[in-house]
């Protein structure tokens, strides 16, 4: 049995005091015990515990793209002229630099508090466009650097068919991304051993709307229920206004109002993004149980907009956090810019607190955890009366991060507390001390045990496929 006891845990229904969580060989809890007695030989967290973040948005090789569109391109840059840099870096990206890019951000995320991630993966074949002699190479790349960082993955191949709504050609830049329906639905036939073997989840991503025309997107929604009805849907929709103009001028319709009515748009789907809606929008939106997938380092920094929680909660929206573009790779830091942008926009502060959680960075870390795990695919079971509740609870997986109380930022405070100060008052050195992926740890001391030969890798992989795309 493995065991560890906190004075401080966040459990779903809230902080507890002095709490024994107990986890069997397969990773999962087993028990969970507030006021407890320290058994003798159980191990002692250096702070308070926490739930681990899924990290529900990744575009693995853009990590090596951070920081490198920070200049002016045009007389107004936009998304869609960073867009166009983006491909060229794409353009060059090989299997081994693929991997070496995902496992060094892999390790970064376990370092950042999010214990596993949902990879959209959409460069698939060669640099010419064509096909791998194993046509799963890619997506193998990111098994296997998931595998050896240790994180928790959901991968999610990207449908992508088209250039723009109406079914455009794709561009020529885009020919690494193109793939058929029925293509689509074989490799994840293809990839279901692997991903078995590692317990890891696969779904699928039609990119967009705009890539992906509605006869596709029928079908592959129908062909990968029949091969899984239980597997997550991601897409990315309604992240920029232009997207927006576009879809109205081909459907008469805004692009979630087309979505929910010709999909079948349940608690499986991901909206990622979904910036602009309309209140009616939102409404319907929400009530479906999907989760909106809200990446808020990357929409500012790509300048998308700023999603409305309030109204989303306000008709019991679902949500969770993901790194995106990976400007930044820190789970406390998406939850801080998420209640700033909320803060900016209303002029209000303490906006994402909630009626039963005061404290607002105890609020956003329940309800993130919990629209993560619905959005990977996780499983979510616990006890009679927890079975919606993902995070430290009997039949959870053993996902956790422990922060530590001898941070300056953290010293000294009660618990609840050292999480806000986590989020919102840490950000020059990281407080977070261990972090455990199905009962195993990953991070002791605020390092993985990867981190130099994966950040060595990287460097080089990032430093060829630049001199590459020169």
């Amino acid at each position: 049995m493995n065991q560890i006891f906190a004075a401080d845990v966040l459990l779903p229904t809230g902080w507890a005091r002095d709490v024994l969580i107990a986890w069997d060989g397969a990773g999962r809890i087993t028990a969970v015990t507030p006021g407890a007695q320290r058994p003798e030989g159980a191990a002692i967290a250096p702070g308070p515990v926490v739930p681990g973040m899924p990290n529900l948005h990744s575009h693995a090789f853009q990590r090596a793209f951070a920081g490198l569109t920070e200049y002016r391109g045009e007389s107004q840059d936009s998304f869609w002229s960073w867009r166009n840099l983006m491909y060229r870096f794409a353009a060059r990206i090989t299997p081994e630099s693929l991997e070496a890019i995902a496992t060094w951000l892999y390790v970064e995320m376990l370092e950042a508090g999010y214990t596993s991630v949902c990879e959209f993966h959409y460069v698939h074949h060669d640099q010419d466009g064509r096909p791998y002699a194993d046509d799963a190479t890619l997506s193998l790349a990111l098994l296997r650097a998931a595998q050896r960082a240790g994180i928790g993955i959901t991968l999610l191949p990207v449908l992508y068919q088209t250039s723009g709504f109406g079914a455009k050609p794709p561009r020529a830049d885009q020919a690494r991304f193109i793939r058929s329906t029925d293509n689509m639905l074989s490799l994840l036939e293809r990839l279901a051993p692997a991903a078995q073997a590692q317990a890891a989840v696969l779904g699928l991503a039609p990119h967009s709307l705009r890539a992906v025309p509605p006869d596709s997107l029928a079908a592959a929604v129908q062909g990968l229920t029949a091969l899984n009805p239980r597997a997550p849907i991601h897409i990315h929709i309604a992240e920029q206004t232009q997207e927006v103009e576009d879809c109205i001028a081909w459907s008469g319709q805004r692009p979630v109002q087309w979505l929910l009515e010709h999909a079948p748009v349940d608690e499986r789907w991901c909206l990622v993004h979904a910036t602009h809606m309309t209140q009616q929008e939102y409404q319907d939106a929400a009530r479906t149980g999907a989760v909106a997938g809200i990446c808020p380092t990357t929409e500012a920094n790509l300048g998308d907009g700023i999603f409305d929680m309030p109204l989303w909660l306000q008709h019991g929206g679902r949500w969770g956090v993901g790194s995106d573009s990976h400007a930044c790779v820190n789970a406390a830091e998406e939850l801080l810019m998420l209640e700033y942008g909320q803060r900016l926009s209303l002029r209000q502060r303490n906006v994402l607190a909630s009626a039963s959680q005061a404290e607002v960075a105890t609020a956003m870390t329940l309800q993130a955890v919990q629209g993560g795990a619905q959005a990977s695919g996780r499983t979510v079971g616990g006890p009679a009366g927890l079975a919606c509740l993902a995070g430290l609870a009997v039949g959870q997986q053993a996902d956790m991060v422990a922060l530590d109380a001898q941070h300056v930022a953290l010293a000294g405070l009660p618990g609840p507390s050292m999480l806000s100060s986590h989020v919102f008052g840490s950000h020059r050195t990281s407080a977070i001390d261990s972090l455990w992926v199905g009962g195993v740890q990953r991070v002791a001391a605020g390092r993985h045990a990867l981190h130099d030969t994966a950040a060595q890798a990287f460097v080089a992989a990032r430093s060829t496929t630049i001199a590459a795309a020169d």
